[in-house]
C-alpha cells in the first residue's frame, strides 16, 4: 500500500509540473446546439505593423488601441463584469482572440510583457466553462492581422512560417483541450486594408488557396473544425464556392444598417448577399453582426438570415463589437451585450 501511495503522489506531482489537472478536476466544456457567440479580444496586436521597440507604454491610449504594444493590455476587472453580463444575456459561447495574451509553449519569443502562463489561461477557461460558456480559440492568420507573430509576420508562406504556425495551432488546441471549433481569422487580406502598414503582404490566387487549405488541414489534424471569416467570398465568389471545403464553418460579416440589397451599391451588395449565397451552396455558417457602427445591425442580421437562409445551416449568430477588453471600451461592450440579450429574447 505504501508503494502505491508513493507512486500516486509522484504521478500527481508530475501532472502538476506539466500544468495539467486530474481529469476529475477539469470543468467540462459545454457544447450548445445553437450558438449565441461573442468575440472577445484578450490580445490586441493584430491591426498595426508598428515596431515594438519604438513604443512608449505611456503613449496616448487612443493611439495604443490602434497599434501593437510591447505589453499586455487587458483589464481583468472589466472582463469579469463583461463575462457576468454575457452569462445573464444568454450568450453560450465565447471566442477568445489570443494574439499576444499567452506565452505559447513552442514559441515563447512571441510573448510580450505580462503575457499569461498556460496555467493562468487554463484557469480562465475553466472559470468561463463553469459559467456555462463553450470557449473557442481564435488566432488570426490573415497577413493583414498577424502582427502578433512578430518577425514571423514578415515570413509569410515560407518554410519557417509554416512550421511556426503549425506549432502554435497545436499548442492552442492542447491548451483548450481540443475544442470542436478553431477560428483562424483570415479576413481583410487586401492591399487596401494594409495601405497604412509599414509592411504589407497579400496572398493571392493559388498561394491564398494553398495556404488556407494548409491551415485547414493542420487544424483538422488537432481534432478541431476550422472556422473563418467569409469576406474572401465577396470578390472571389465562384472560386470560393468551388474550392472552399464544406467542413469549414463560415462567418460572413456585415455591420451596416441597410439590408435591402437592391438599394445597396454594387460593391457593398455582396456583404449581405453572401449570407444567402453560402446557404444555397450548402455551407454551415454563424452570421456575424456588430454594434461597431449601427445599433440595429445585430437584430437585423438575425432577421435577414432567418428570412433568407435555411434553419439547418445557420448554426448560431455571433456578436463582434471589435472592442478591446479595456475599461475605456467597457460601455461599448456592454451596449453590444445588451443588444445581444434583446435579440436572444426576441428570437426565443
Amino acid at each position: 500500500m505504501k508503494m502505491q501511495r508513493r507512486e500516486f503522489i509522484s504521478a500527481a506531482a508530475s501532472a502538476l509540473a506539466l500544468g495539467s489537472l486530474p481529469a476529475a478536476a477539469k470543468v467540462k466544456q459545454p457544447e450548445p446546439k445553437f450558438l449565441w457567440s461573442y468575440l472577445a479580444h484578450f490580445g490586441v496586436n493584430s491591426w498595426k505593423d508598428v515596431p515594438l521597440e519604438t513604443q512608449d507604454p505611456n503613449m496616448d491610449e487612443k493611439w495604443l488601441t490602434r497599434c501593437c504594444a510591447n505589453h499586455v493590455r487587458f483589464d481583468e476587472p472589466s472582463w469579469g463584469r463583461l463575462s457576468a453580463a454575457l452569462a445573464k444575456a444568454g450568450c453560450n459561447q465565447i471566442i477568445i482572440d489570443l494574439a499576444e495574451i499567452v506565452e505559447y509553449p513552442s514559441h515563447p519569443e512571441l510573448a510580450v510583457k505580462g503575457s499569461w502562463s498556460v496555467d493562468r489561461l487554463r484557469k480562465e477557461l475553466d472559470r468561463l466553462r463553469g459559467m456555462g460558456f463553450e470557449v473557442i480559440p481564435k488566432m488570426n492568420f490573415s497577413a493583414c492581422h498577424d502582427t502578433w507573430l512578430k518577425e514571423y509576420h514578415r515570413m509569410v508562406s515560407t518554410k519557417k512560417y509554416y512550421q511556426v504556425c503549425e506549432d502554435l495551432i497545436k499548442d492552442v488546441a492542447e491548451i483548450f483541450d481540443h475544442p470542436r471549433f478553431f477560428h483562424l481569422g483570415y479576413d481583410e487580406e487586401t492591399a487596401n486594408h494594409q495601405r497604412s502598414h509599414l509592411f504589407a503582404v497579400c496572398r493571392q490566387g493559388e498561394l491564398w488557396w494553398h495556404d488556407f487549405l494548409w491551415f485547414a488541414k493542420v487544424t483538422e489534424k488537432t481534432g478541431c473544425r476550422p472556422w473563418i471569416w467569409s469576406d474572401y467570398c465577396w470578390h472571389h465568389k465562384d472560386e470560393f464556392m468551388k474550392r472552399m471545403p464544406k467542413s469549414v464553418l463560415q462567418s460572413n460579416w456585415y455591420y451596416g444598417a441597410q439590408f435591402d440589397v437592391s438599394k445597396m451599391s454594387e460593391g457593398s451588395r455582396p456583404h449581405v448577399q453572401t449570407y444567402e449565397d453560402l446557404d444555397k451552396a450548402g455551407f454551415d455558417q454563424v452570421p456575424t453582426g456588430s454594434n461597431w457602427s449601427c445599433d440595429t445591425n445585430f437584430a437585423d442580421t438575425i432577421k435577414y438570415c432567418d428570412e433568407h437562409c435555411s434553419k439547418e445551416r445557420i448554426k448560431g449568430f455571433m456578436m463582434a463589437p471589435w472592442t478591446r477588453t479595456f475599461a475605456i471600451h467597457e460601455a461599448k461592450s456592454m451596449e453590444a451585450i445588451a443588444q445581444m440579450a434583446a435579440a436572444i429574447k426576441a428570437r426565443g
